[in-house]
């Protein structure tokens, strides 16, 4: 399912979040388990890093946006220390899309919204998991989620007030396709005084 496509300076677009869309989309028309899943770094103040895998949920000119229980691990790292990083792999087309910014809180509208379009029991899971916490057992696990698929069996699931969502704003993107001999094309885009440049990476 590889790609073969021309990748330069004189093809990529200047913006970077429609050169997004038009990877993604090819992306999306291979028809893969997991098309939006994307690897998401966090850090501590003290600069511990952490890395895991998050759904893409949504993407526009502002940004990037993954939702999360605020109390697990990446949503307290970004809580504390708002950068983080995104890197889109896929083997398929033999290209990567690295994207560095400034995460914020979504607004309570925006993920109660979301939240509504979960399915039940998604929404039911939210409230069961203290995510990132040591826990004794599976067990405890499934009984917790027993337990408040019992409290909300007649009635709507809302939102706990532990969860939601975060948008990362970019301020760097690389766009990166595999080349013979490893001579890859490796594009850059950063902002300057609101405008977007692009620069060439050596591989």
């Amino acid at each position: 399912m590889t790609t073969n496509n021309l990748f330069s300076e004189k093809t990529i677009d200047p913006d970077p979040f429609i050169q997004f869309k038009k990877w993604y989309d090819e992306q999306l028309s291979f028809n893969i388990a997991i098309p939006n899943s994307v690897s998401l770094a966090t850090a501590t103040k003290d600069g511990r890093a952490s890395v895991r895998t998050v759904l893409l949920k949504d993407y526009n000119e502002k940004g990037f946006v993954f939702f999360t229980n605020y109390k697990s691990r990446k949503g307290s790292q970004l809580l504390s220390n708002p950068r983080a990083a995104l890197l889109f792999y896929w083997p398929e087309s033999a290209r990567q899309i690295r994207i560095e910014g400034m995460t914020d809180l979504l607004s309570l509208d925006y993920s109660v919204s979301y939240f509504k379009t979960r399915p039940r029991e998604n929404q039911v899971s939210a409230w069961a998991s203290e995510q990132s916490s040591v826990i004794p057992g599976k067990d405890h696990l499934e009984n917790r989620y027993l337990s408040f698929k019992k409290k909300f069996s007649e009635k709507e699931v809302l939102k706990p007030d532990f969860w939601g969502g975060f948008c990362l704003t970019p301020e760097w993107f690389e766009f990166w396709q595999e080349g013979k001999f490893r001579l890859h094309d490796r594009l850059t885009y950063f902002k300057r005084n609101g405008l977007w440049f692009i620069e060439r990476l050596a591989p």
